[in-house]
């Protein structure tokens, strides 16, 4: 009699489940209520250390001043003295009393109105030349070293020309403004297209951009920030040019306040107006800046 066949019996230890992978817990941190506090401090220590550096240099030139220029015999009237002779031209500067007798914001706006059109017309004609001559290399020969010789003229130079061609104080005024500011304008929006990387050029000419195309999305945007380096640059000149021509030309301007005032020996009226001109190219100096990092994102220098 033959025996069974033995089955195999399978003597392996079951094989345990693996573990399920623990869930990665994240703790979820709520916002401190004392986060907006802490932002608003940050804000006024920020201000602050903008702020009072210059408010105490300017408080320590002022006592300086004082002292120097109170005592008897003194050429130059001091801070308390100017207050009191021409404090009414601080505390209102939109008076008008008659057609020369206006307030010091009145003739800042009429120079400025004079600024406005000289300059702007120096930023479009100097951003087309400049972009035209740092494109071309023929243009740059030509004309870069005529600009320089011109560049180099005084503004107020140019206002006999100016007056012997339009016969007007006001056009001629705005002449001289134009023709001070367009140089640095010209001069960096050239060397900008001219520091173009190769390879946006390459990258141009593999999309098949046509001359316009180029230019707007592909030139201004390189060379954007050199171009607001002499916008910002021109607008200085501009003002200081202004200044320096109604002197000369006469009108309401504040230029020819300062001149009026230095021939009625009014010291204290012409610091006040320094202290306008001052404060208004700080301005149009900061407008610019600020509209250069807006469009250049911050790569313009400031």
């Amino acid at each position: 009699m033959s025996r069974p066949a033995l089955r195999a019996v399978d003597t392996a230890e079951p094989v345990a489940p693996a573990p399920a992978p623990k869930a990665e817990v994240i703790a979820l941190t709520l916002k401190p209520k004392s986060a907006g506090l802490d932002w608003l401090k940050t804000r006024a220590v920020a201000v602050a250390t903008a702020v009072i550096p210059p408010l105490l240099t300017l408080a320590v030139i002022l006592l300086v001043w004082e002292i120097l220029c109170a005592k008897p015999g003194a050429t130059l009237p001091s801070p308390s003295q100017v207050w009191r002779d021409a404090s009414d031209l601080i505390l209102d500067p939109f008076f008008v009393n008659g057609s020369q007798d206006i307030g010091l914001g009145w003739r800042v706006l009429t120079s400025l109105q004079r600024v406005a059109i000289g300059y702007g017309l120096a930023a479009l004609v100097g951003i087309a030349v400049g972009t035209i001559v740092g494109q071309s290399t023929w243009a740059m020969r030509g004309l870069d070293p005529i600009f320089q010789v011109l560049r180099t003229v005084p503004p107020l130079a140019w206002l006999p020309i100016s007056l012997a061609a339009f016969r007007d104080a006001n056009p001629s005024a705005i002449f001289v403004i134009f023709i001070t500011a367009i140089w640095p304008i010209l001069i960096n929006t050239s060397v900008g297209i001219r520091n173009i990387p190769q390879d946006y050029r390459n990258v141009a000419a593999v999309l098949r951009l046509n001359q316009i195309e180029f230019f707007w999305k592909i030139m201004l945007p390189s060379a954007a920030p050199y171009i607001f380096t002499g916008l910002r640059i021109g607008v200085g000149l501009a003002w200081l040019a202004i200044v320096a021509a109604e002197m000369l030309t006469g009108g309401v301007g504040i230029g020819f306040f300062i001149w009026d005032a230095w021939n009625s020996s009014k010291l204290s009226d012409i610091i006040i107006a320094l202290v306008y001109i001052g404060s208004v190219g700080f301005i149009l100096d900061r407008l610019i800046a600020g509209l250069a990092t807006i469009v250049t994102r911050g790569t313009a220098a400031n």
